[in-house]
């Protein structure tokens, strides 16, 4: 297995959200389509191959195919021309990384990975884990040949206790099919995400994704109670408890929690998952400065508190830009600033709204709030939640993003956009000429969970822009004690950068934690 802390490379940051499928199977405003994709290994040739691991052959091949008995659990391009077949598996959502595998196996089973897992170990063959490939870092697609293991058939619930929300899944599980599962029983998943019709839970809980419910539910580290994971050398670690409190040694599972499938594949997840609200609120709102931003937030936490799910900042550029593509009457009259979102999810549709209505007369009356408005059905509702998310898809209008995902303190949250922006165009680097490749330097994110989305619309990937942006960036939040990867992970994006985030000490253990489960 690959691992995010091995290379000294160089990478770009710079990507697209991934986008969902179409009904006809396509995705709108997609990016470039596979046979323009670099291959990862050309376009960074310092990354060498590990003469250590083994080249694919048909007598691997057919271990897998009496293994897993062939048809659509195992896609050979070894023996045959299989490119088509493999090409969803080698490429990544944003059409940025791309790998050379021959082989995609898709075991159903901890018993059938733990066996494969064990061959691999044997004969030195390289693997990747993969499930949705919905990742925005590069960690779920190979660099050379290694194999792909898909999670993809690896689909069942396995037992829901209503009486303690506690869910036991496969890992290859949809998210959105698990909390369509979870509805019908007055259930929710403590997680949402953009991705959510093709992501599934083994992935989200490897790389910890984060999301929109994450300051009402808290991080996986906190709901995920136990977990199945088949080690490299094929070894199944059973501790798929169902338990809220085990405090019998050390707690092995927080280990595979964000470890990005570098110690293991996750094969199984249980997980608490909290009764699903009766009423949702949402009001939406402009500010006059980030200074007011951050007085709302403590407003909203102080008001709202036990039914408040959600708090988005947006700034004034990321909306215009929304409105610039979209051709969407905006929800307030003038424009401001600042914008932010609030979420309410309670059980008493009457008193959560007469709450929220309060919360916003409040902060208006003191000034903390210019303008606002509260949505009045669920209709206006998804209105309202459209101009925070459709802002990744609407700042690939004009060409490439270079996206950074990070967390700052609070105070310093948005002063990295003012710098960065300030420093692109001291650079003469933004403007409405195509020479000048910057279309505009926006932020916004979850103010709630401290996590800036610092978002970079260009008209193409430019290596001027590259230089100005890194290592500058990675600088300015190690300064702040900040994280350079808040919810994406490292992947092959960011490994070179871990330094700026974690100690020397912090990164020799891992790599000690690392040879421990894979010499």
């Amino acid at each position: 297995m690959r691992s995010p802390w091995a290379s000294n490379i160089r990478f770009s940051s710079a990507s697209t959200e991934p986008l969902q499928p179409d009904s006809e199977g396509g995705t709108t405003g997609a990016p470039s389509s596979p046979k323009h994709i670099e291959f990862t290994s050309e376009r960074y040739p310092k990354l060498q191959r590990d003469t250590r691991f083994s080249q694919l052959n048909t007598n691997h091949v057919q271990f897998f195919k009496d293994l897993l008995g062939g048809g659509s659990a195992v896609i050979d391009g070894v023996s045959t021309d299989a490119t088509a077949d493999l090409e969803p598996f080698n490429s990544d959502w944003m059409r940025k990384y791309k790998g050379h595998t021959k082989l995609v196996i898709k075991p159903a089973s901890a018993e059938e990975l733990s066996k494969a897992l064990k061959f691999c170990n044997d004969e030195m063959l390289a693997v990747v884990p993969q499930g949705g490939n919905s990742g925005l870092v590069g960690g779920s697609v190979p660099v050379y040949d290694e194999i792909v293991i898909s999670t993809s058939r690896m689909n069942k619930t396995r037992s829901f206790d209503p009486v303690s929300g506690v869910l036991v899944v496969d890992a290859g599980c949809i998210l959105e099919t698990v909390d369509h599962f979870l509805a019908e029983r007055g259930h929710i998943f403590p997680l949402d995400l953009g991705a959510k019709g093709s992501c599934q839970i083994g992935g989200n809980v490897a790389t910890n994704a984060g999301g929109l419910r994450l300051l009402r539910y808290g991080s996986l580290h906190g709901t995920v109670l136990g977990l199945e994971v088949v080690l490299p050398d094929g070894t199944v670690m059973d501790d798929l408890t169902t338990l809220r409190k085990n405090n019998t040694g050390y707690d092995l599972k927080q280990l595979f929690i964000g470890g990005e499938g570098t110690l293991g594949v996750i094969t199984g997840v249980s997980i608490h998952c909290p009764q699903r609200s009766q009423a949702v609120n949402v009001a939406f709102f402009g500010l006059e400065s980030f200074e007011k931003v951050q007085e709302a937030y403590r407003e909203a936490k102080s008001q709202l508190s036990e039914i408040l799910s959600a708090f988005e900042l947006m700034d004034g550029q990321s909306q215009e830009l929304v409105h610039h593509v979209t051709k969407k009457k905006r929800p307030l009259e003038g424009e401001h600033p600042f914008y932010c979102l609030v979420e309410t999810s309670g059980s008493n549709a009457e008193h959560d709204s007469e709450k929220l209505q309060n919360f916003l007369e409040h902060v208006m009356e003191k000034e903390i709030v210019a303008d606002g408005v509260q949505a009045q059905d669920e209709s206006q509702i998804q209105s309202l939640w459209s101009w925070r998310e459709g802002i990744p898809e609407c700042l690939g209008h004009w060409g490439g993003v270079y996206k950074y995902d990070v967390s700052i303190p609070l105070s310093d949250l948005y002063k990295l956009v003012e710098d960065t922006r300030a420093r692109l165009n001291s650079a003469g680097l933004i403007g409405n000429e195509d020479e000048q490749p910057v279309v505009a330097v926006v932020g916004y994110g979850h103010m709630g969970d401290s996590n800036l989305h610092l978002n970079v619309a260009t008209r193409r990937f430019d290596k001027a822009v590259e230089e100005m942006l890194e290592p500058f960036v990675y600088e300015w939040i190690a300064k702040r004690n900040g994280s350079i990867s808040a919810e994406h992970g490292l992947g092959l994006q960011k490994k070179p950068y871990i330094g700026y985030s974690r100690s020397e000490t912090m990164i020799r253990l891992m790599k000690q934690i690392k040879t421990l489960f894979d010499p």
